[in-house]
């Protein structure tokens, strides 16, 4: 279907960005009582079991193979397992809506492994405006001028290498594992599920499995972590795909960041700094400049 053939994608796309903005809001809430490396196994083990459901329930042939497991498992490495675990040990230490403004600088860190690692982005001059326009962002978000303000070092740097290691995800994933032609649902319960297994000695033999009671609402916010966000959005984001195209599917990290600090303000009570939204306005300008979605609305016009 062509985006100009119905709406009906908007209301997924909505609630992707919804979904995905709330995550830091949840991963705030887990935190009191599974460390960093046990919230990222549990989500990745939750998200694995919600797409086995819909694949089997679906009858989706699985025609999997060694190489294919690898290829698509290394994908999980970068867009699941690793990330995950560095973006639970930054929101240890820094603000649910810091971290979700440092991600929505992840479009600018793709072209930059586009330009770099994988070469097939070319060097044009609005992508490198958008790039340093959006770090730029970065640095106003982070309040630079201050030394970063109370913000831990290191965990600033989790932040920069998760949002790295999305960056090499993506465009991994096009050349190494779309060709495939495994289908979507698939993949994501191979990744999700490679992800699993590779964090599992970290959560067993680097601490305690636990830091806190594991109460029913914290147990409820990891459930919607791990099957909502990191499974059942998943189909989601593919049928916005389908029906709207990448293009319109990969915008909703504009939008991110404006439900995690509405939750993080209003319901975590998070300090909100004015120079917070003011860097992550310019980290979406940067990143839409960028990727040419302004030239492309110009054109149009």
């Amino acid at each position: 279907m062509s985006k100009t053939a119905g709406r009906g994608w908007l209301v997924l796309y909505l609630a992707l960005g919804l979904i995905w903005g709330s995550s830091f809001f949840l991963i705030h809430e887990v935190l009191h009582a599974i460390p960093p490396i046990g919230m990222s196994f549990w989500r990745c083990a939750l998200g694995a079991l919600t797409m086995l459901v819909i694949v089997l329930l679906s009858r989706t042939k699985i025609l999997l193979n060694l190489r294919r497991v690898l290829l698509i498992g290394a994908g999980g490495m970068f867009m699941n397992g690793i990330p995950w675990m560095l973006f639970g040990y930054a929101q240890s230490h820094v603000t649910s809506i810091l971290a979700s403004i440092i991600n929505g600088a992840t479009p600018i860190m793709t072209l930059i492994a586009l330009m770099t690692i994988f070469r097939s982005e070319k060097v044009k001059l609005h992508v490198i405006i958008g790039i340093l326009i959006g770090a730029v962002g970065l640095m106003i978000a982070l309040a630079a001028w201050q030394g970063f303000g109370e913000n831990d070092p290191l965990s600033i740097a989790a932040l920069g290498g998760a949002i790295a290691c999305y960056g090499i995800g993506g465009p991994y994933i096009r050349k190494y594992v779309t060709p495939l032609g495994v289908p979507n649902t698939v993949t994501s319960l191979v990744q999700l599920g490679v992800s699993t297994v590779f964090v599992l000695p970290f959560y067993l033999f680097t601490g305690p499995l636990f830091v806190g009671e594991v109460t029913t609402s914290i147990a409820l916010a990891m459930f919607a972590l791990g099957a909502v966000g990191s499974g059942i959005a998943y189909v989601f984001y593919y049928r916005v795909i389908a029906e709207a195209g990448s293009a319109i599917a990969n915008t909703v990290t504009y939008i991110t960041p404006l439900v995690a600090v509405f939750l993080g303000v209003l319901v975590l009570g998070e300090p909100l700094y004015w120079y917070e939204p003011v860097g992550a306005v310019v980290v979406i300008l940067g990143a839409a400049i960028s990727q040419g979605y302004l030239t492309r609305k110009a054109r149009a016009a």
